[in-house]
């Protein structure tokens, strides 16, 4: 529900902050006060129009926020668009500037106006002067019957079986385009298989043959570094002995010092450790040189063989993985095309099933809307005899588009079908005794429209997820009796769902639960709307001036409007 309105600097308010708890919210006020501005306001930050226009006079720019309590279909819209901070809550803004551009923010994030209306729409439904009408949005229309039908298990039933469907006839698409190119794409699979798998590639082969050959390529310069360190080793130049003589030397010179000076013996400890690491170490080149090996031959194969894994994983994927990689699919698919025959029969037998099981939920969903469709038709047409609407007609209707690739509706013939079956629904109302019955689009705005929408409410009450509606002029063209009327029928939707409802009929404000007046004032020479959250004493003001006096009788019937409110309140709320 919307919790807190913040408004700067929009048409004639300089800068309101309202704050509005649960149930039925209701703005009086004159004409001109102001009241539908707040509304367009909302509407505005909930994704509708926004135009330069708006920008107070005077100003650069209109700043407008609200915090949102939400439900669980619009935290999954904000956790889809990654702009989800705390489940439950969401602050929606928007800037209009005076030259006519807007920015639209979803707890502080800009996005576009298109996902701002998208979120809006799961938050706000305002009826009346505006176009944002979600019961006017005939897609809805099938959402809403099926809600009062409570068809709700047997539709998840119905789309997953559909689901199923759209799934193996993909899979049904693929396998027939493949068989369609199966000479050449075995063809194509074939030649690829063997020519990664004549190659024969180990993963991590690469690495290891360049270095073996960067050895080849360099076997003579090797060799020879290789002989010298172990002349100096072993045997030492013409001049000078070897460096395992000059160790050994020390090793013996030590030997005597340590026999003389004990203390000595770690460093003679250490120098026989480097003898030994000297003779480990001319072991080690000479096992080194033996396995130089100057081989063109070799060397030229192993260019070959590192050329070809190049090739093979440019080719491929960009490695001797990836190319592995690539032949174990292609094998797969070459599988898959072989048996694609047989797994077109498959599937081909499963479909038949899976139609069979959906055409069956299907025609139990379309019984099922039909029965809560003349249950719905009904108790609309009583709501607004109420609603001073006599002889207006509801209808829901329901029909079938035929369709060759479709499933059978009850009367046998192929209809096209999607994820909510075969049936098309849209709502039709005759507002006046005579006239034919129409789509609910076709029907004017105004005090009529927002009077159907009250009836559809009330009846919906229960089905209708979006928490917050607005009425604006709901109590156009009917007088005090109906408005009581109005007022009873506000009250009961106000128990499921916040309701804000722009009235000049006292009797229907009487029964709100929280009440504002708005009016304007004059500060150097600006018009300037001002808002006051009544109770008490003020209230009882504000209903008798509504009813034409402030004099004490005119409070003692307001009075009365507040009682005779409270005692339907009482009542209904004991049922």
């Amino acid at each position: 529900m919307l919790q807190e309105l913040r408004i700067d600097n929009f048409a004639i308010i300089q800068h309101l902050e309202l704050r509005f708890d649960s149930g039925l919210v209701i703005f009086t006020g004159e004409t001109g006060a102001g009241k539908s501005i707040i509304l367009d306001a909302i509407e505005a930050l909930v994704g509708g129009k926004a135009e330069a226009g708006m920008v107070r006079s005077g100003e650069d720019r209109a700043l407008l926020e609200a915090d949102f309590s939400t439900n669980p279909d619009v935290d999954r819209i904000l956790e889809r668009e990654d702009l989800l901070d705390e489940p439950g809550q969401v602050i929606l803004s928007r800037e209009i500037r005076k030259e006519g551009r807007t920015s639209c923010r979803v707890n502080g994030r800009s996005v576009s106006q298109s996902l701002l209306k998208e979120i809006g729409s799961s938050l706000v439904d305002i009826h009346g002067q505006s176009e944002h009408l979600s019961l006017l949005n005939i897609k809805q229309h099938i959402q809403l019957l099926d809600r009062f039908a409570g068809s709700g298990t047997l539709l998840s039933a119905y789309r997953e079986d559909y689901n199923r469907l759209s799934n193996l006839r993909k899979n049904l698409t693929t396998l027939r385009e493949q068989e369609k190119d199966s000479a050449r794409t075995i063809d194509l699979l074939r030649y690829q298989v063997n020519e990664i798998e004549s190659a024969r590639l180990k993963p991590g082969e690469l690495d290891e043959l360049v270095v073996e050959r960067d050895r080849l390529a360099n076997a003579e310069n090797l060799a020879t570094l290789g002989q010298d360190a172990m002349r100096i080793l072993d045997e030492g130049e013409a001049d000078s002995p070897s460096a395992s003589d000059l160790i050994g030397q020390v090793v013996r010179t030590l030997t005597s010092l340590a026999r003389i000076d004990p203390s000595m013996s770690s460093v003679l400890d250490k120098a026989e450790i480097i003898s030994d690491d000297i003779a480990e170490l001319s072991r080690a080149l000479s096992d080194y040189l033996e396995r130089i090996e100057i081989n063109p031959r070799r060397l030229e194969q192993m260019e070959d063989r590192i050329e070809l894994i190049r090739n093979l994983s440019r080719k491929y994927g960009g490695s001797e993985e990836a190319a592995l990689a690539f032949m174990e699919d292609a094998r797969r698919q070459l599988e898959s095309i072989e048996h694609s025959g047989e797994q077109i029969e498959q599937l081909e037998a499963e479909e038949k099933s899976i139609l069979a099981s959906l055409t069956e939920k299907a025609l139990a969903l379309s019984q099922l809307r039909k029965e809560a469709a003349g249950k719905l038709s009904s108790a609309v047409e009583a709501q607004l005899q109420d609603l001073h609407m006599p002889g207006a007609r509801f209808m829901v209707d329901m029909r079938t588009l035929p369709d060759t690739s479709g499933i059978p509706d009850e009367t046998g013939n192929l209809a096209r079908f999607d994820n909510s079956g075969f049936d098309l629904v849209e709502f039709l109302i005759a507002p006046n005794p005579g006239e034919g019955l129409k789509p609910m689009v076709k029907i004017a705005s105004g005090g009529e429209t927002s009077r159907l929408m009250l009836a559809l409410k009330n009846v919906l009450a229960h089905a209708d997820e979006v928490p917050t509606l607005i009425f604006d002029e709901i109590d156009q063209g009917i007088g005090g009796r109906v408005g009581t009327t109005v007022g009873e029928k506000l009250w009961q939707v106000a128990r499921s769902h916040q309701v804000f409802c722009v009235t000049h009929l006292p009797q229907l404000a009487a029964f709100g639960d929280q009440h504002f007046t708005v009016g304007k004032k004059i500060v150097n020479d600006r018009t300037m709307t001002e808002t006051k959250a009544l109770n008490g004493d003020d209230r009882i003001r504000e209903l008798a001036l509504m009813l034409g006096t402030n004099s004490e009788a005119g409070m003692e019937s307001a009075r009365a409007l507040i009682t005779e409110a409270g005692s339907f309140i009482e009542k209904a709320s004991s049922y």
